[in-house]
């Protein structure tokens, strides 16, 4: 069966997505149907938008959602069946490759087929318009009514979670806490700085309140961002849009910070949470950067005072064991996601939110497909 569906498709690159009709087969054999519910407004769609990062066009982007099967294939296991909620993964997890074995799914080899093909985890196209295929971004693709996922690309969501809240625990919630869950593990007392107030650098703050932090330090260029981190857990705050942060972290921790987090993913600000290491402590890279970017770091500083750069693409989660364990964190209060919730837009307003996104959003906005209520 194909379906006629609504859908933001990027034609070129730095120009707005365009809502359009387009035609959606049913699943393959071991993939999918999945009506979308919710789609967080992310970063890294982005860096495709604007072309920093590269993906096979037409496309329709969109990374971060969640919805409701409504169709199985063939030979699909079992474990999701129509009807079911399910947060949609950017990362797939085919369980046969050297990463998938040896517990780094996060890592999975597939990944390279979704780039490299703009399909699903197998290369395989379930999108198209007249004039041939329309490319899915990360095999996800869920900025339209309905997608055709690989099962392996999901994680069931409980009937109580909202939409919106599974959508952005599917990744930015996801990167954030995963961070401190799966990188920092312990740092009960130690300080910690996040280096940026987006949808990830929020979750890092929730996620390192958590594991004790003190004090946390939030950075970030915008007033309402660092008030919004202040809520979720921030002890700290700096503006760093005209202060030396540097020097005021060094001086708030007494030597430097224990972890860095930077969730922006630019040079200039990789290289300041080097600086605001102390001896033997550990700047974490999250945000991603337009693609062959560097930056610098003095060699003396690395082995004279035995500090660590470490990237963590997804949080280095599992998230079939991550999720669950968020969803839980959520229902007991202790991780209030709904707080990371910003601002709501209809489909057809898509290019709208990237725009407010672009210009300094509070808070993690979502795409509503069947519209915001009033």
């Amino acid at each position: 069966m194909t379906y006629t569906v609504n859908a933001a498709v990027l034609r070129e690159i730095d120009q707005p997505m365009r809502i359009e009709q387009i035609q959606l087969s049913g699943p393959g054999e071991e993939e999918l149907l999945v009506e979308i519910e919710a789609a967080g407004v992310c970063h890294s769609d982005l860096h495709y938008l604007r072309g920093g990062l590269r993906a096979p066009l037409p496309l329709v982007p969109g990374h971060e959602g969640a919805g409701r099967v409504i169709a199985v294939g063939s030979r699909t296991s079992g474990a999701i069946r129509v009807g079911d909620r399910v947060a949609l993964l950017w990362r797939p997890n085919c369980g046969r490759c050297v990463q998938c074995m040896s517990g780094a799914s996060v890592m999975c080899e597939s990944a390279a087929i979704q780039a490299r093909t703009g399909g699903l985890i197998d290369g395989a196209i379930r999108m198209s318009d007249e004039n041939g295929p329309v490319h899915h971004l990360m095999g996800v693709s869920c900025f339209s009514e309905k997608v055709v996922v690989h099962e392996r690309s999901v994680v069931p969501v409980p009937e109580d979670i909202s939409a919106e809240v599974a959508a952005i625990a599917g990744c930015a919630v996801i990167t954030g806490v995963g961070v401190t869950r799966n990188v920092i593990g312990g740092c009960l007392g130690d300080p910690v700085v996040v280096l940026g107030a987006g949808g990830v650098g929020l979750a890092a703050v929730m996620g390192a309140r958590l594991a004790g932090a003190r004090p946390l330090i939030a950075v970030d260029i915008d007033d309402g961002k660092l008030e919004l981190a202040t809520r979720l857990g921030a002890t700290t705050t700096i503006n760093s849009r005209d202060r030396d942060v540097v020097e005021e972290v060094l001086e708030l921790t007494g030597g430097g910070a224990a972890w860095v987090i930077e969730a922006i993913g630019r040079p200039d600000t990789l290289r300041a949470a080097v600086q605001m290491l102390r001896p033997r402590g550990t700047a974490v890279a999250v945000g991603l950067g337009a693609a062959g970017q560097t930056f610098e770091i003095p060699i003396n500083e690395l082995v004279q005072r035995q500090k660590r750069v470490v990237g963590s693409l997804y949080g280095s989660s599992t998230p079939a064991i991550d999720l669950p364990a968020i969803f839980e964190l959520y229902r007991s209060g202790e991780l209030p996601l709904d707080e990371l919730i910003g601002a709501r837009y209809a489909l057809e307003d898509v290019t709208v939110a990237f725009d407010a996104l672009a210009q300094g959003a509070v808070g993690r906005s979502v795409i509503l497909p069947e519209g915001v209520s009033p």
